[in-house]
C-alpha cells in the first residue's frame, strides 16, 4: 500500500443533502462506524500502515479538520491512493496493480471509486478539481480503468445508507468482540449472547430482551437501557445513549452517541446527539445530529400501493427504486408533538415542523406552524443550537459557527424553491411499514 491515502469528496455530495451541510460525506454512518473510520481501520490493517488525509469542500475544511483531526486539503507532491469518501469500503485495492496511474470504477455507470495517482497526477487532483465532475472526467479520461466493485459499494443517496446498514453491521461484527463488560440486571434476557457486546459502564435494567438470534447487537460504553426494552439485532447503540422504558429497537438500526430514544425505531440511522424520547414510529430513516422529535411523531416508510417511493432531494423528486424509504431529517431540525411525516419526506437543516401533517419537502431554515411558513433566521437558529449543544456539554466552536452560518446561503442556492402544500390531503397513499 502507498504511504498516503486520501479520502475525497466528489460531486455526489449534493445528493446526500441535507445530511452533509456540516459534515463530510465520509462522516456519515453505515454499520458499526462512519465511512471514514471504516477506511482508517482497513488502512491500519494493511501492511505498511500509512497516513490518512482528507480532500473536501473548502468551505468545510476547518470544521472537518476539527472533527477528524486529520490533514485536510493539503497540496500533493507524491504518489497517493485516493478513495471516494461515500464508498462503503470492504477492502482496499492494491494501488500498485494496473500501471503507474489508473482509475477504479464501479458498475456500468463507471463512477470513480478510487484513483491510484503518480506524483504528477496527484498534484493535479485538487479538491476543486475532484468536486467538479466535468473537470475530473476530462483529467482522468486517458487513464486505464479497473473495476473495483468487489472492494466497495458507492452510496449515492441517503436511503442507500439505510438499506446497506444491516449487512454492514453483520460484516463489521467480530466474534471475538462478544463480551459483557457492563451490568445486566436480573430479569433481563440475552438471546444468542455470543453475538452481544455490552460496553463498560452500561446497564441493562430488568425486563429487557436483547435478541441477537438474527444479527449481532453492539452496545457501547455508558449506555442506559431502561426496563421493558426490546432490542433486535443487528443493532448498534453507541456510547452514552439512553433507551427510555418500553423502547423497541428493531433490526438494522444504528443509534449514534448520546441519543435519547423511545418508542419504536426500525431500520434507521440516527447520526448522534439527537432526541426521540417518546412513543412514535421512526422507520427506514436517516436522522442527523442535534435533532428533536417530540412525542407521538410518526413517519411512513411504505406506500399503500407498495410502489416505488419518490424522494424530494433538495426539493427535486427522485425515484428511489425502493419500496421502503422513510424520512431524512437534517441537523438541528425539530418536530412538534403528533407530527406525521409522509413517505419519503425530507426535512432540511435547522427547520421546525409543528403542524399535524408535514409537507413532503421542508426546506432548510423553514418554520412551519399550521398554515404559516416562515424562513427561520440563521442567527436565531445558531442561538438555539448553542443552547441545545450546551445540554450535551458541547460548545459551538468558531469552525462550527462558520459552517452553520454559511448553510443558509448554500440552502438557498441548492434547494429547489417550491410552494409548500399546506392542505392536509392525499400524500402518496402512505402507510406506516
Amino acid at each position: 500500500m502507498t504511504s498516503r491515502t486520501i479520502v475525497f469528496e466528489d460531486a455526489g455530495w449534493i445528493r446526500l443533502l441535507p445530511l452533509v451541510y456540516m459534515r463530510g460525506v465520509f462522516e456519515l454512518r453505515c454499520g458499526r462506524s462512519d465511512l471514514l473510520s471504516r477506511i482508517g481501520a482497513l488502512a491500519g490493517r494493511t501492511e505498511g500502515g500509512g497516513s490518512l488525509e482528507i480532500s473536501c469542500r473548502p468551505q468545510l475544511a476547518d470544521l472537518i479538520h476539527e472533527t477528524t483531526g486529520l490533514p485536510v486539503n493539503r497540496s500533493q507532491s507524491a504518489r497517493a491512493l485516493l478513495l471516494n469518501g461515500r464508498g462503503l469500503w470492504k477492502s482496499l485495492p492494491d494501488e500498485t496493480a494496473g500501471g503507474s496511474s489508473w482509475v477504479g470504477t464501479v458498475g456500468e455507470s463507471e463512477d470513480v471509486a478510487c484513483v491510484a495517482a503518480d506524483a504528477e497526477l496527484a498534484a493535479s487532483l485538487t479538491p476543486e478539481t475532484v468536486l467538479d465532475q466535468a473537470r475530473l472526467r476530462t483529467l482522468l479520461a486517458p487513464l486505464p480503468r479497473r473495476d473495483v466493485s468487489e472492494n466497495v459499494q458507492l452510496l449515492d443517496w441517503p436511503w442507500n445508507f439505510v438499506h446497506a446498514n444491516a449487512a454492514a453491521m453483520e460484516s463489521d461484527w467480530d466474534p471475538a468482540a462478544a463480551a459483557i463488560h457492563g451490568q445486566v440486571d436480573e430479569g433481563s434476557y440475552l438471546l444468542a449472547p455470543e453475538h452481544v457486546h455490552i460496553g463498560a459502564g452500561s446497564r441493562v435494567k430488568p425486563c429487557t430482551v436483547i435478541d441477537a438470534e438474527s444479527g449481532p447487537v453492539w452496545i457501547g460504553e455508558n449506555v442506559t437501557i431502561n426496563p421493558h426494552c426490546y432490542i433486535e439485532g443487528p443493532v448498534v447503540i453507541e456510547s452514552g445513549t439512553i433507551l427510555q422504558p418500553g423502547a423497541k429497537i428493531r433490526e438494522g438500526t444504528t443509534l449514534g452517541p448520546r441519543c435519547k430514544v423511545g418508542g419504536e425505531i426500525e431500520a434507521s440511522i440516527v447520526q448522534g446527539f439527537s432526541n426521540k424520547q417518546h412513543d412514535g414510529f421512526l422507520g427506514h430513516s436517516y436522522v442527523g445530529e442535534w435533532v428533536n422529535i417530540a412525542a407521538d411523531c410518526i413517519n411512513s416508510d411504505l406506500k399503500n400501493t407498495y410502489g416505488m417511493i419518490r424522494v424530494p432531494i433538495n426539493g427535486r423528486e427522485v425515484n428511489s427504486g425502493e419500496m421502503f424509504v422513510g424520512m431524512v431529517m437534517g441537523d438541528y431540525s425539530k418536530a412538534g408533538i403528533n407530527v406525521s411525516f409522509p413517505t419519503g419526506a425530507v426535512v432540511g437543516f435547522s427547520s421546525s415542523v409543528i403542524r399535524p401533517l408535514s409537507p413532503k419537502f421542508v426546506p432548510s431554515f423553514a418554520w412551519i406552524d399550521g398554515d404559516h411558513v416562515q424562513r427561520f433566521d440563521v442567527v436565531r437558529g445558531l442561538a438555539v443550537a448553542r443552547k441545545v449543544m450546551a445540554r450535551r456539554q458541547r460548545e459551538v466552536t468558531p469552525a462550527v459557527e462558520h459552517a452553520f452560518l454559511q448553510v443558509r446561503e448554500w440552502a438557498l442556492a441548492l434547494e429547489h424553491e417550491q410552494q409548500i402544500p399546506l392542505e392536509t390531503g392525499r400524500h402518496d397513499l402512505d402507510a406506516t411499514g
